[in-house]
This record gives structure tokens, sequence and C-alpha cells, in this order.
């Protein structure tokens, strides 16, 4: 983590001191990016916490708002992907026909405690991507829906690194391992792996759609009907992502809590999961890996959840999600970070 640029602009302005590179991770999923400023009395914060610190000589990190942090090794990020299509697709690079990425959420797992984080990326959230045109020559980087950085690949691996290297970018320089993107075939067999998902209807975005799924109803989801739950959204209303993802992390909570009895009654069946996923998803995982971390949402200690910080807006075209730079860099360093000793 060594400087945060603009959003919109690419401009660069240091703001943290380093004297030793921040932790690199090395297990399966990663974010890798940089830094963006959106105030100038950031600057002067930096320069403060130089001049209290000395950038040569504190053994840390970084150093933000004159306290001193580590990285905490103990962790591994990964990154998971609701993908719009029914197929893996084959395409070139830059045909931009592989499917959007509906769905961004980064997961990260502290292998001493088992504790997993699970930070909600909206779709809509306006950040550096990388295009390509229709042969696949790259056309550098502009400022789109972060959704659309998984567009650009060929629908398979190129497309889960693009959308590794936007979430990277996003989220100021944190290292992601591995990428898992799953399509929309590959819901029920979610569903159906743990004998059905109990979820409380958040909010009433379904209600007109569909009666049965009323604002604070306790609905079972099957085969049949976790589609339209986790992916149905008026695209006629402003922000309609926005409360279609309050669905998606509900759905989240709901199968970890299915998927901790699953566990105990038959710890293989996370294996077997794995097996029946396989069809519907590419992942750079292994079966191993992707136990792991199973395991440590059906059994782990404890977890917490946080959405990007920011506001949807109306844009010319569609709607847009602006990130609030300084809160969301705050919460990489709580999450992420801690205070060296």
């Amino acid at each position: 983590m060594s400087q945060r640029r603009n959003r919109g602009t690419g401009s660069k302005k240091r703001i943290l001191i380093f004297a030793v590179p921040a932790v690199i991770l090395v297990i399966a999923a990663g974010v890798a990016g940089a830094y963006f400023l959106r105030h100038d009395s950031a600057q002067e914060t930096a320069a403060e916490a130089e001049e209290e610190t000395g950038s040569q000589e504190t053994e840390a990190d970084l150093v933000w708002n004159g306290t001193a942090y580590n990285y905490n090794d103990h962790l591994s990020n990964y990154l998971f992907l609701g993908i719009d299509n029914r197929e893996k697709a084959e395409t070139r690079t830059g045909q931009a026909n592989a499917g959007q990425a509906d769905a961004l959420y980064l997961l990260s797992w502290d292998r001493m405690t088992d504790d997993i984080t699970v930070i909600t990326i909206p779709r809509d959230t306006m950040t550096q991507i990388e295009v390509f045109g229709p042969g696949g020559d790259s056309f550098g980087m502009t400022e789109d829906h972060i959704s659309l950085s998984y567009a650009y690949g060929d629908g398979s691996h190129e497309s889960c690194r693009l959308a590794q290297q936007a979430v990277s970018d996003l989220l100021y320089g944190l290292s992601i391992q591995g990428y898992c993107s799953i399509n929309m075939d590959g819901l029920p067999v979610l569903t159906e792996s743990v004998g059905g998902v109990t979820v409380t209807v958040p909010n009433d975005s379904l209600e007109t759609a569909y009666p049965e799924f009323q604002e604070g109803a306790q609905v079972t989801l099957d085969g049949e009907n976790t589609e339209t739950f986790v992916r149905y959204r008026d695209t006629e209303e402003s922000q309609s992502a926005l409360t279609r993802m309050e669905r998606q992390q509900e759905y989240i909570r709901a199968y970890g809590e299915a998927a901790k009895q699953r566990f105990a009654e038959d710890p293989g069946f996370i294996t077997t999961l794995y097996g029946e996923l396989e069809p519907y998803m590419v992942t750079n995982m292994g079966t191993d890996e992707f136990a792991s971390i199973m395991q440590s949402l059906s059994g782990g200690n404890g977890s917490e959840s946080w959405t990007v910080p920011g506001e949807g807006t109306e844009g010319k075209s569609y709607d847009e999600y602006h990130v609030d730079d300084d809160a969301l860099y705050e919460k990489i360093i709580e999450t992420f970070y801690e205070e060296a000793e």
C-alpha cells in the first residue's frame, strides 16, 4: 500500500510512509492495486505523520494518521463472482459477451482463528478497469462499472483475472490469492447442497413481481426459486442493484448457517459440493483450498461483513456507485492491518 489515486483522474499524492513493503498474501485470491486520494487534506496528514515518525526509521508496513501498522499475514483473500450467464463461455478477449459480474464478494480468511470477513462490492461501483477491442488489443484503463471488468475477458480464467485486477485497484493494493466465478446454473446446486436455505426477506424489492417475497417474510429457498431471490431486479427502478445486493447478502448469511449444520452432519459434503459445482464455475483454487474455506465458513469462530462505503447515483445512462475513498481506506486498515507493537 503505497499511494492513493483519484479514481477518475489517476493523479498521485503520497499519504503513506513506508519502511518495509506491505505484506503480499500468496494463498488463493487477491486484490493488488493502488491508493486513491480525493481530498488535498490527506496529503497534509501524511506530511504530519512523516514528521512525527520518520519514513526511514519505522519498521512498520505503513503509517496512517501517525499510527504504525503491519499487515496481518495470517489472512488469505479470495474473490467470488456471480456471473450473469448460463455457460462457461469460451470467447475471445474483447468480445464482451462473456457475461458480467453481477455479484462481487471478497472473502478474507484468518487462517489462525478461522474467522471470516466478507466484503460486498456493489456491481455498479465506478473504478478503473482495463478495456479491450474485438481483436483483444488493450485500449488501456478507463473509469467504468466494475461489473464490466469480467466482460472484457474470455468467460473463463482471463475474465476472472481482469475482475481480480479491478477489485485489486479498487481496494488500495490489497492482495488477492485466488478467485472463483459461478454462473447462474450453479445457484440451485448451492441451495440443494444444504437441503434448502431459509432466508428472511430484507426489503420490498420483490413484492410486486413475487408477492411471496414480502419484506420480513421467512422463505425457504430451493432449486426452483433461488435464482429469483438472488438475481431478480427491476431495471426500471433506480439503484435496484443495491436492494438486490441486500438479498444476496441475506442468502450468503443463511447459506452459511445451513452449511454449518450440514458440515456437522457430514464433513465430506464439502468435497462433494466442489465436484457438483465444477461444471458451473471457473476457479484457480484446488479442492483442498476450497474445502478449507468452506470448512471455515461452516465451523469458524465468527464472521463479519461490510460493504464498500459509497453512494448510489444516477449516471447518464446507468446507475453508478461512487466510493467514499477515505471511508474505504480506513476500513481496509481496520480489516487487514494491525497496530505495530
